[in-house]
């Protein structure tokens, strides 16, 4: 990746673009909301720029009316009233719709992918509420006593179910394991790792047998260091392709005994070499965990340590060097305006030459890029430019992050055209499986969106914004008040 040292410019010039963005996403959301059947399931990508449903779960719902929620507090950020069009309409879409179609999720102990439904839906309205950002104390509005309190609940029920899919390694490590089943730990359950956090950050456990509570917290930290030591490698010599920051998409265990089996990819090309997607999610999922030791006391952190954890300040270095580590991976092998092809291993890729050194080839006839990889990790470099130690690494990852933002936020990435429902464009799927779209039999899957895209994009908007003005924003640290925390289930012991 080609990195722009002028930092104060890139800045101007990307926020520069986020109005437009926000305005192109308002259309875009509310044709999809007007034109998508629910009965037909959750929108996944596009197929010739329309929004189609693709059967394996229902992991995308969370981000369509996410996606009306950052919207409007991205409009209502840049100036416009919260009860003005077409913000109360956007608004109306999340609120009503997460009530009236996302329960399901809250209580569904077959997924790894709690962190993604429930805080892009739940967790957007609660932020909202709690930053007073709603438009007033009406039902409607979602800012009522009793709708902040249903946001409250759902966090935690959501959290609880999804650190019952435990699969205990002992030595105090253990992981949420993927819907493949207890042997599975997929780099994606990384950044679904927010749940808990928020379900923690209001109070809650989990309550096992004989009434023993299980701190969310503790499985939080087992799980992102049992993640760190299988899936992401840091050069020690693991095996013959042990590159620091490189990951896998899934480590397999033996759960009869514990023990770590082989690397597997079910995205990627290969056990053996990086899925670019997977990679982002380390990147934003440990820069996300590393800010939020800074939310939590000393008390909280020693009380549920786990190895190399013991203390909060440890827990925050170890999240911040694992994050470093995939972030100097992704920015090394990254095409120069900050958009990766889907894997780094990819065969093709061979037949592009110099690929790193110019921007990335949408339409070419070897290997398809991944937008959605560029959004979720642009978001991982700019916290991780705030996050690091050193002023050198602080600035290194700003630039970084901020040219993978400029890049998504035009063309050829952003989607302007009125008759393609996506915003985020040259996203991929699932390219082993083939069932991303292909325009034409010479050229690879291009020119489509998919729903975790485009959050994402409105994700890194919504977080660059606030940057911008000084502000902070935090996806997975609620700031409850004293009241709310006392009366959250189970704040109170017997």
């Amino acid at each position: 990746m080609v990195i722009d040292t002028d930092v104060t410019a890139a800045w101007s010039d990307t926020t520069s673009r986020l109005r437009p963005l926000f305005e192109l996403a308002a259309g875009k959301v509310q044709r999809l909301a007007r034109t998508w059947a629910t009965e037909d399931g959750a929108p996944v990508f596009t197929v010739a720029g329309r929004y189609t449903q693709r059967g394996w779960t229902e992991w995308t719902q969370g981000f369509q009316y996410g996606c009306a929620l950052l919207t409007f507090d991205g409009l209502v950020g840049g100036g416009l009233a919260p009860d003005a069009p077409p913000a109360a309409e956007l608004l109306e879409i999340g609120s009503e719709r997460t009530l009236t179609l996302m329960a399901p999720h809250l209580t569904h102990a077959g997924v790894h992918d709690h962190g993604f439904n429930t805080m892009s839906t739940y967790g957007n309205l609660l932020r909202l509420a709690l930053e007073e950002r709603l438009p007033s104390a009406t039902a409607a509005s979602g800012a009522t006593p009793d709708a902040t309190y249903t946001y409250r609940l759902a966090i935690q029920v959501s959290g609880a179910v999804q650190a019952t899919r435990w699969t205990a390694l002992g030595e105090g490590l253990g992981f949420v394991h993927s819907f493949n089943g207890p042997h599975s730990l997929f780099i994606d359950t990384i950044r679904s790792m927010r749940v808990l956090a928020a379900a923690h950050q209001l109070g809650h456990v989990l309550m096992g047998e004989s009434d023993r509570r299980i701190s969310l917290l503790q499985r939080l930290l087992a799980h992102a260091e049992t993640t760190a030591r299988y899936n992401v490698y840091f050069g020690e010599g693991r095996d013959i392709y042990d590159v620091p920051g490189r990951v896998a998409h899934e480590s397999i265990f033996n759960i009869t005994d514990g023990a770590y089996r082989c690397p597997s990819s079910q995205q990627g090309y290969s056990a053996f070499s990086t899925w670019t997607r997977g990679l982002a999610w380390a990147v934003l999922g440990y820069a996300e965990l590393a800010e939020l030791m800074d939310q939590l006391s000393d008390e909280a952190v020693e009380a549920c340590a786990v190895p190399g954890m013991e203390s909060r300040g440890q827990a925050r270095s170890r999240l911040l060097a694992v994050a470093q580590t995939c972030a100097d991976f992704y920015i090394a092998n990254t095409a120069s305006d900050g958009i990766p092809y889907w894997d780094t291993g990819a065969p093709g890729l061979a037949e592009l030459g110099q690929w790193q050194d110019r921007p990335a080839e949408p339409a070419n006839h070897a290997e398809p890029v991944d937008s959605s990889a560029a959004a979720i990790a642009a978001q991982g470099l700019l916290r991780l430019g705030r996050a690091a130690a050193s002023e050198d690494d602080r600035r290194r990852y700003t630039a970084a992050g901020l040219t993978a933002s400029r890049t998504v936020m035009q063309a050829p990435y952003l989607s302007t055209a009125e008759d393609h429902d996506g915003l985020l464009l040259h996203a991929i799927y699932h390219r082993p499986n083939g069932w991303d779209h292909r325009p034409s039999e010479t050229l690879v899957p291009h020119g489509e969106s998919c729903m975790w895209g485009d959050y994402h994009l409105l994700e890194l908007a919504v977080l660059m914004q606030r940057l911008a003005s000084g502000g902070d924003l935090q996806w997975n640290a609620p700031r409850a008040s004293a009241a709310d925390a006392a009366d959250a289930p189970g704040s109170r012991s017997r």
